[in-house]
């Protein structure tokens, strides 16, 4: 565990991504050759640095007016528990309170180690139903 950590306000690099995304168990969720293209279509992010090492990332999409995602927000397992985590969603939901015109929607989907830190920081699970569809690409 750290004591000291620094967030920069970045994107991380398909390479950290794929580190942290592989560290955290969740390898098979992404395709490795879009996730340049992915990444570019973020409106922000952050990293946690130990050192010169990315030891957590986060980033947000959607519309960048009223409608943000928080989305791969994720802290190396040996670090978890050292508020980096907490540190990161704060950060991004400042960007939200500094860029949104007017009230701003924050959603995500969280996995079951991570409900406790969204709901500390204001997250509910509301009165509607979260659902995805995976669609895969047509071929012909």
């Amino acid at each position: 565990m750290i004591d000291t950590f620094v967030l920069l306000d970045r994107l991380p690099t398909p390479a950290e991504h794929r580190r942290l995304a592989e560290e955290v168990g969740w390898n098979a969720a992404f395709d490795w050759n879009t996730m340049p293209t992915s990444l570019a279509g973020s409106t922000a992010g952050v990293v946690a640095l130990d050192g010169n090492d990315v030891v957590g990332m986060g980033r947000l999409v959607g519309d960048g007016v009223k409608y943000f995602y928080v989305q791969d927000l994720a802290v190396l397992p040996v670090y978890q528990g050292a508020g980096i985590g907490t540190a990161m969603l704060r950060r991004l939901l400042d960007h939200v309170a500094s860029t949104a015109p007017s009230t701003a929607f924050v959603g995500l989907f969280a996995t079951d180690d991570a409900v406790s830190l969204y709901e500390r920081n204001g997250f509910t699970p509301g009165d509607m139903t979260g659902m995805f569809r995976l669609v895969k690409p047509t071929e012909g």
